[in-house]
């Protein structure tokens, strides 16, 4: 019976990707690793990405392996993927899931911030500004400046009843609304703003969110 390899090399049309087994010893991954890496020819110079899957390293044993990887020097890792979660992004994800509301208007000058979603009951004035790690959802008149998944969420969304805003931002994508703020006012609606897969803000009816955000809802239940 032929054994099990613990480490695989295949190319994909973006590089080189590495995948470690999940059951296989520390000490053991990296000997072989150090086999493999000297068994393996490498055609000028290579870009990898490093796939843990489910096995938990610390920051330490990442660093050497990526030291050994990368004494080979025709490859250059790009990038480290694991699908194990530390407590510490477990809490941030949490965090974020949670909601908060703010009641009252959000005056010029003021701002309104939240780790997870923001829910503003009232008008975010001119220079008003609301900054929220998730979602914002203003019921009312949105007059200012709103900035959604501001820790990374490129999925959060920007909602209002009345979208007037000077500048949405989500994620580090920034948008001033010069050109919206016209027809925005001759045909108010319900809007949502969010990010689409080119990476360009868009601006939708609010009825298109359940479409473009499906899993937005948490509701369970219902007939």
């Amino acid at each position: 019976m032929s054994k099990q390899q613990g480490i695989t090399i295949r190319g994909t049309k973006d590089g080189l990707v590495m995948r470690f087994d999940d059951q296989m010893g520390y000490q053991e991954l990296l000997d072989e690793l150090k086999a493999k890496l000297s068994e393996e020819a490498f055609d000028g110079q290579a870009e990898m990405t490093v796939q843990l899957g489910h096995r938990y390293l610390t920051n330490e044993q990442k660093k050497d392996v990526i030291q050994l990887i990368e004494k080979n020097q025709k490859i250059r890792i790009t990038k480290v993927q694991s699908e194990v979660m530390t407590v510490e992004e477990c809490n941030q994800r949490l965090v974020e899931k949670q909601s908060e509301t703010y009641v009252g208007i959000v005056r010029s000058g003021q701002i309104v911030r939240a780790q997870g979603d923001l829910v503003v009951i009232g008008d975010i004035n001119p220079n008003g500004r609301v900054i929220a790690g998730g979602n914002i959802y203003v019921l009312g008149r949105l007059k200012g400046i709103a900035h959604a998944g501001a820790n990374g969420n490129r999925s959060a969304v920007i909602a209002a009843s009345w979208l007037e805003a000077t500048h949405l931002q989500i994620d580090d994508v920034l948008e001033t609304m010069t050109d919206e703020l016209t027809v925005l006012s001759e045909h108010p609606e319900m809007e949502c703003a969010y990010l689409h897969t080119t990476g360009k803000l868009v601006i939708d009816r609010l009825q298109e969110l359940r479409r473009i955000r499906p899993d937005i809802s948490t509701f369970k239940g219902g007939s």
